[in-house]
């Protein structure tokens, strides 16, 4: 009983994936969107259709390996083997490491509304960066309870913004705002697919629940239903905050403003509201960087246990946490995010941002062909339950190379590039196991 008390719950586990997925990006969604026109309504849906996809994808592989620690690597794994789980441990961290530092940056930007220092002074702009990531890689390392308990309230600080806008926005929307409904100025199905592939990034973090599982409550039924239950909030949100946000501002204007939200808070309630929006981001930020670096050292702690990450990532605390795999990861996030007030290698960070972006989409990739495989293992090919995978995993698929192919293929290929890197690496982990096996 006392080591339930101790594990993460279906709120808290909703809110990992609520929390990680509604970053300080989403706030900027709107402007993104703006010069496509209300073809992109089109693309919030089609993108959330793929999210419910892979949300159903990942539900069901939480049943059939309910205490599989590292989500995706583990999925991965059984079903493919250790080679492929290795390639989307990899990539997978290597995302994590750039968008905590990306998040970090969000969450500077946002406190400069109330620090005006920070917009102009990298060296204080570094300082809070630092104390950021560190404090909360503190937070992470005193037990995973208390990261998931500071997850649920910073994600219900964060929706409530979004939402209210969304809502009082309603009464405020012009629907000549969407008009033209196509004004990309490219085909019906390419604005589609952009849109599509813009918006679906939002959507990153499906699987955050399933990585942590080992660490969850009655895992077997929790993940699946925290993941389906996180993607639908996640949906309800984007969508009734961009409709209202483009419905109440003009696109020309829109997709010139870089913080779309205060300035339909402006609107309804004056300029003080622009203030509390801007807190709203900061703490949406605030809430994404602590489940990301909650997710940073159990991921490597899953590969670590398989003998394919150095055994360092395997220690725990008196608490429990792998925290060394954090500690480590926390130190490249500070790095990477330094790097962004280093003039000179500031285009570097951004290209950096770019690629990993790609490599997200790996581990969905093989998890869905795991999910077949491990399907067939259980079911067998007669039965009818087998049908309804395949169905599931071929949607699944096509639309995981939908948005590849609307990432471009300089951005797919790099990606590509930066993931087999790591091969050395699993070459000589695998190395190591076999030595130590053979003693």
């Amino acid at each position: 009983m006392q080591e339930t008390k101790k594990q993460l719950g279906l709120w808290t586990s909703t809110s990992l994936v609520v929390g990680n997925m509604i970053g300080a990006g989403v706030f900027m969604m709107p402007a993104a969107l703006a010069k496509f026109g209300g073809i992109s309504l089109l693309g919030w849906v089609c993108s959330a259709i793929g999210a419910f996809l892979i949300a159903k994808v990942f539900a069901h592989l939480s049943k059939l390996l309910p205490a599989a620690d590292g989500g995706p690597y583990a999925y991965s794994q059984k079903g493919l083997g250790d080679f492929a789980g290795f390639l989307v441990a990899w990539g997978y961290l290597v995302s994590v490491w750039c968008t905590n530092a990306a998040i970090t940056v969000s969450f500077i930007s946002a406190m400069s509304t109330f620090i005006p220092a920070l917009a102009i002074n990298p060296y204080l702009a570094i300082g809070v960066g630092l104390a950021t990531i560190w404090f909360l890689s503190w937070i992470n390392s005193l037990g995973i309870l208390t990261s998931g308990i500071l997850q649920l309230i910073t994600t219900i600080l964060k929706i409530v913004p979004i939402v209210l806008i969304g809502l009082v926005g309603l009464f405020y929307m012009q629907w000549n705002n969407f008009l033209p409904f196509n004004a990309s100025g490219t085909s019906t199905i390419a604005a589609i697919t952009a849109t599509t592939t813009l918006t679906f990034f939002a959507f990153l973090g499906i699987e955050c629940a399933t990585i942590p599982s080992g660490s969850v409550a009655n895992s077997a039924t929790t993940v699946a239903k925290a993941t389906t239950l996180g993607t639908l909030i996640a949906t309800i949100v984007y969508i009734l905050g961009t409709v209202s946000v483009m419905g109440m501002i003009p696109a020309v204007q829109l997709k010139n403003s870089v913080t779309p939200f205060a300035d339909a808070a402006v609107l309804i309630w004056g300029q003080g509201a622009k203030y509390w929006v801007s807190a709203g981001v900061a703490i949406s930020a605030f809430g994404a960087l602590n489940g990301y670096i909650l997710i940073q050292g159990q991921m490597p702690y899953a590969v670590a246990k398989d003998q394919l990450f150095p055994q360092i990532f395997t220690r725990k605390n008196d608490k429990g946490v792998p925290v060394y795999g954090i500690v480590i990861s926390s130190i490249f996030v500070s790095a990477f995010m330094a790097m962004n007030y280093t003039k000179g290698l500031v285009e570097q960070f951004q290209f950096l941002i770019l690629l990993t972006t790609s490599t997200i989409l790996i581990p969905y990739i093989f998890c869905t062909a795991s999910y077949l495989l491990i399907r067939l293992r259980v079911a067998g090919i007669t039965k009818n339950i087998f049908t309804g995978a395949i169905v599931l995993a071929t949607l699944t698929f096509l639309f995981c190379i939908w948005i590849m192919l609307g990432l471009g293929y300089e951005t797919v290929f790099w990606g590509f590039v930066l993931t087999m890197s790591s091969v050395p690496i699993y070459v000589y982990a695998i190395w190591k196991r076999d030595q130590k096996e053979t003693k």
